[in-house]
């Protein structure tokens, strides 16, 4: 029997979380959704496309609400109650999910993404966003990554020092700037070591 209502079973929830279209960015400035909720996957990045089902390098930078690290279930799905914690307030992706016919999905999916430039607005900030991706963006990375076999231990230097860069970024952005620890994976994106 085909279904035509949802049946409340989580499966949507329990296997990822979902990304921020540009309509979504009210949703964090005004609430429920918190920086803290988020993290950014950048252009270059290898991920897992749900709705292809095959691992690609990001084209363009996504937000993505996080994930329980224990299950992989968004972290607004309440297991227990089987819900969604900010059901009446959550992201237009959830809100157009029909597992049963994915049009309004697929429509909602093809809409603008939202990325860091919508959510942040510190102009110094934004410089030093800047300032990381160019120095430990994902195409700078894979092109060294390409080249130690041609350039050897100068190759495996380059990266080592991208990904110390990155490190310190971390370390210094919280102690200096009173950045919150929380929101550096939306700032920077996840760490290169991750």
């Amino acid at each position: 029997m085909k279904r035509s209502s949802c049946i409340r079973c989580g499966e949507c929830c329990r296997r990822s979380s979902p990304s921020l279209q540009v309509s979504d960015i009210s949703r964090v400035r005004e609430g429920p959704i918190q920086r803290s909720d988020l993290y950014t996957l950048r252009v270059g990045e290898l991920v897992r496309d749900n709705v292809e089902g095959a691992l690609k390098r990001t084209e363009r930078e996504i937000i993505k609400v996080r994930e329980k690290k224990e299950t992989g279930a968004c972290i607004f799905y309440d297991d227990s109650g089987r819900q969604c914690t900010i059901y009446e307030q959550r992201p237009i992706q959830c809100a157009a999910m029909k597992c049963w016919d994915e049009t309004e999905f697929m429509r909602v999916y093809s809409e603008p993404k939202a990325d860091r430039w919508d959510l942040i607005e510190d102009g110094n900030l934004l410089r030093l966003m800047e300032a990381h991706e160019e120095r430990c963006g994902y195409v700078r990375l894979d092109r060294y990554v390409q080249a130690i076999e041609e350039s050897g231990e100068r190759g495996v230097e380059k990266i080592l020092g991208i990904l110390k860069f990155d490190h310190d970024i971390r370390v210094l952005a919280p102690k200096k700037l009173g950045i919150d620890p929380d929101h550096l994976d939306l700032i920077f994106g996840r760490p290169l070591t991750e």
